[in-house]
């Protein structure tokens, strides 16, 4: 048997590659075809590829164009990959701080701006605020195709782009959408990073709002030059105007402006007006074209010449003191909180009236300020406070806060530290009206009740003696005088027994129902609290005196008469009135102080010319001297105060203003009347119509029982109704029973110099402190020396006891 494997058909194997036989290969023919010995011929063998010739020279550098196909391939996909990855990765951020700061702003009740009071000169307003023809010259100054076109200008961006990589200058060209997107969400630096930002910033913009909404954020965030940041600060700042009053020809400056805002104000920059017309008729033009405007139209109109440069409105002045009283309305009215407020972007219309808020100004210049002196110590210490309201509808008209806010910040007219003093005695004859009050020996309460006006006199309650006995002005004693001849010469002896009268708690709630606030400092139900201890500020007490003028009808002061923001008004509260005492107990009120301008402490203010009732008044140590009026169509408070510009301590006002002394009846009445003039300036005089209560024009003897007015009983004379046509101070009937009465009052026939001044001094009537002289009545002062008749018991003196006049 053979060693050679076998094969299962008996077929010789095939091993399927055998050992190349190398001599074989080299023996063969090497011509094509030729068999090779002992095989078959393998036919034609193919030729060898030709190879592409190698490129010489300059074509080297071409590129073929599978290359460039490929670039472009690869480029499109780069920008593809890229746009997404960017579109992804860059989100629409929340708006910079600059772009979303603005003043609030605070206006006159004509629409005048009186202050600002943020960093940022920027009002926002709706698109539709703004004045179609001041829209379209805008369009025809930066982006004629805004509403059709794309966010993006893609050519624009490139060029822009590649100048500002080549230092060609840095470059814009972008449209309105791009521009409110650097105006808004970046900012003005000139980077790629930044472009690459504004560019998918913008498309997102403007997937998500409106060509409109748009469009108003570019005219709220444009910087036009003067600070002014948006189409109405820049209406302000270059024509004094709201937006929507904007004419074309206004409207086409200030889109002129955005080009080159500092260098188109012809008004700082004269020598640039060829370039800034060039470009106002560059706007015109194309509203033309765009057919926004009529040749006509275009025709007619001429350069508007803008106004003067403006410094920056500051809190300088009264400014700051509006403003701060405006802020303190706002929030004490829960209308806005201090945070909100803070955000600012608000626009608060006030009820102040420029003209009278410029009177009042000038009256206090005329009758305080400039009376004092730098080389006078005691003018250092002045300072003035003053309000004025309209009686008929609360509408705060005028406020004075004091020299000047950056210098001085406290608020004159609405601090509450200083006393009132005799001009809280009105409220305590309002309140014994109102509750039909008697004296302790029973007789009605009345302008001619009779007093007993001894210097020191004890206050005498239901008890007997209270331990308070008040010291008059100058310690000066009138003995018996009526009520009106007591509030003529703010007799304080008189006037602390009528509250206890009355009751100190009844005269308290008058106070407030007035418009005394009720957490008024020191107003504490006492004897006392008819010497105006209280430290009510001059908004407040202008507020209760307007109720008095109001015949008793009392409402909240209003201060604001608009708020808005962004367009968007807020609620303000409505003013509700209501009777706080009755028409009698306010209109009897006013005719005794109606005495006091006419013949009592307050004669300088009949300088108004116009008919005038009001008190005057003196805080303790004479720290503060008021004169507080109306007029039937006004009123108003004025104090002059002192303090210390170092420590802020309160000092008295002797030597202040070249005087020994400061009373209502001089600085604080002349300015008064003063500024009251001027405010009612052209009006028609209007008179008072007053209701009096029943009685006043009688006079209530003692009765025989009781000379003291100390003990309750029962009036001795019914009371009958007066209503005169010309209110006025009626004259008191003489009573029939002999007595003896200091010089100087109504009733005696006394003249001026035997009793009160007249010269503007207040509270220092006649005769010392025995009861001086008679007047033209040879019996002698009143005082304590006076047979008997209406002294009381004496009783003593409550410590501190405070001076009021």
């Amino acid at each position: 048997m053979s060693d050679e494997p076998q094969q299962q058909n008996g077929d010789p194997a095939d091993p399927g590659w055998t050992p190349r036989d190398l001599s074989a290969d080299a023996a063969a023919p090497a011509e094509q075809g030729t068999p090779a010995a002992g095989g078959k011929g393998t036919g034609k063998q193919r030729k060898p590829k030709s190879r592409r010739p190698k490129r010489t020279g300059w074509r080297r550098a071409v590129p073929t164009w599978r290359m460039v196909l490929g670039g472009i391939l690869l480029i499109a996909l780069v920008l593809i990959g890229g746009f997404i990855a960017g579109y992804q990765l860059v989100d629409i951020p929340p708006a910079n701080a600059s772009a979303t700061a603005q003043s609030n702003v605070y206006l006159y009740k004509d629409g005048s701006v009186i202050a600002r009071d943020g960093e940022v000169n920027r009002e926002n307003v709706r698109l539709a605020q703004v004045p179609r023809t001041v829209q379209h010259a805008v369009l025809a100054a930066e982006d004629r195709d805004f509403y059709s076109e794309r966010a993006v200008d893609v050519k624009a961006m490139i060029r822009a782009g590649w100048n500002t990589l080549t230092g060609k200058g840095k470059q814009g060209g972008s449209t309105i959408t791009q521009q409110y997107v650097k105006n808004y969400y970046l900012g003005q630096e000139q980077t790629v990073v930044r472009k690459i930002k504004e560019f998918f910033i913008a498309i997102k913009l403007n997937r998500e709002e409106s060509k409109d909404q748009i469009f108003e954020g570019y005219l709220n965030t444009s910087y036009f030059g003067r600070n002014a940041y948006g189409i109405q600060a820049a209406a302000q700042a270059y024509y004094s105007k709201d937006v929507g009053d904007l004419t074309t020809a206004e409207g086409a400056y200030l889109a002129s402006l955005l080009n080159a805002p500092s260098a188109y104000d012809i008004v700082t920059h004269p020598e640039n007006k060829p370039a800034a017309l060039a470009r106002w008729n560059y706007v015109l033009d194309g509203m033309v074209k765009e057919k926004w405007l009529g040749p006509g139209q275009r025709a007619a109109l001429t350069f508007p010449v803008p106004g003067p440069v403006k410094p920056t409105n500051s809190l300088s002045g009264q400014r700051g003191y509006i403003v701060q009283a405006v802020e303190d309305y706002l929030v004490r009215n829960d209308i806005l909180d201090e945070k909100t407020l803070a955000t600012r972007g608000y626009r608060i219309t006030t009820t102040l009236e420029k003209k009278k808020q410029d009177a009042l100004v000038e009256a206090v210049d005329d009758n305080v300020m400039s009376k004092t002196s730098k080389q006078n110590k005691a003018d250092r210490n002045v300072r003035v406070g003053g309000a004025s309201i309209d009686p008929a509808t609360g509408r705060v008209l005028a406020l004075y806060g004091g020299i000047d806010y950056t210098r001085q910040y406290v608020n004159n007219a609405t601090r509450r530290d200083y006393q009132v003093g005799s001009t809280f005695k009105p409220f305590v004859f309002t309140s014994a009206v109102a509750h039909r009050s008697t004296t302790q020996d029973g007789r009605r309460i009345t302008p001619e009740t009779l007093y007993d006006g001894t210097n020191k006199r004890m206050v005498q309650g239901p008890d007997g003696p209270t331990g308070y006995d008040p010291a008059n002005e100058d310690d000066v004693s009138y003995g018996p005088l009526t009520v009106r001849a007591a509030t003529d010469k703010s007799v304080n002896a008189v006037y602390a027994q009528m509250a206890e009268d009355v009751g100190p708690e009844k005269v308290r709630t008058t106070a407030i129902d007035l418009g005394i606030p009720k957490d008024t400092p020191d107003l504490t139900a006492s004897p006392s609290i008819a010497l105006g201890p209280s430290t009510a500020s001059v908004l407040d007490m202008t507020e209760a005196y307007a109720t008095l003028a109001n015949h008793g009808e009392h409402g909240a002061h209003v201060l604001v008469d608009h708020v808005t923001k962004d367009g968007e008004s807020v609620k303000l509260p409505d003013r509700t009135t209501e009777q706080a005492v009755t028409r009698e107990a306010a209109d009897t009120t006013t005719s005794i102080l109606r005495s006091v301008v006419e013949g009592g402490t307050g004669t300088a203010a009949q300088g108004a010319g116009r008919p005038a009732a009001g008190k005057t008044g003196t805080a303790e140590e004479d720290k503060a001297a008021w004169f507080a009026g109306y007029t039937p169509d006004l009123a108003t408070v004025i104090a002059v105060m002192g303090q210390n510009p170092d420590t802020g301590a309160q000092k008295p006002l002797y030597g202040a203003l070249g005087l020994p002394r400061i009373n209502g009846g001089g600085a604080p009445a002349l300015t008064w009347a003063q500024y009251t003039g001027a405010a009612l300036r052209g009006t028609p005089v209007e008179e008072f119509d007053l209701d009096l209560e029943p009685g006043s024009d009688q006079t209530e003897l003692p009765s025989d029982e009781n000379t003291v007015p100390g003990t309750t009983g029962q009036p001795t004379r019914s009371p009958s109704r007066t209503r005169p046509a010309t209110p006025g101070s009626t004259p008191p009937t003489t009573p029939s029973a002999p007595r003896t009465t200091p010089g100087g009052t109504d009733d005696t026939g006394g003249t001026d110099s035997d009793g009160g001044t007249t010269d503007g001094g207040e509270d220092t009537g006649g005769g010392d402190s025995t009861g001086g002289t008679g007047g033209e009545d040879d019996s002698g002062g009143g005082g304590g020396d006076n047979g008997g008749f209406f002294e009381g018991p004496r009783g003593t003196r409550a410590p501190t006891a405070p001076l009021r006049r």
